[in-house]
């Protein structure tokens, strides 16, 4: 366990803690929040979809944007990498291919916000990944 040396540390860490928690309550109840699915299997990491989470957890929660970021293995999208399925409540998921985080941005600002299309949607044909399981 960390030292806590001064009152600055002892705030960091309760903003961390809540932090964790925060995360922890919007996941029990996920329903009408947005959730976004990061694939981070051996072909998406190589690819770059770690910076694309941590991207996305950070931007999302710096925009007030109310969302769940979640990893999930293959996607079967290896050519694409990184993928990220989203679904917005009220909508079918949508699975992004070869996001980078300018993409991500655009898919915060314009797909998650404002609701418009954007490149890089793998086609309808796919399944979610629920189905697959």
């Amino acid at each position: 366990m960390t030292k806590i040396k001064s009152l600055a540390d002892l705030k960091k860490m309760k903003s961390d803690l809540q932090s964790k928690i925060a995360l922890r309550e919007k996941s029990d109840t996920p329903e009408g929040r947005t959730l976004i699915k990061v694939a981070m299997a051996t072909c998406g990491i190589a690819s770059g979809s770690k910076q694309v989470m941590d991207f996305l957890v950070e931007e999302l929660d710096k925009r007030n944007v109310d969302a769940i970021v979640t990893q999930t293995g293959c996607m079967g999208y290896c050519y694409a990498e990184p993928t990220i399925e989203v679904t917005v409540p009220g909508k079918d998921p949508v699975v992004f291919g070869y996001v980078d985080t300018k993409k991500a941005d655009d898919i915060i600002e314009k797909y998650i916000k404002n609701g418009e299309l954007l490149e890089g949607i793998i086609p309808v044909n796919y399944e979610t990944i629920e189905k697959n399981k």
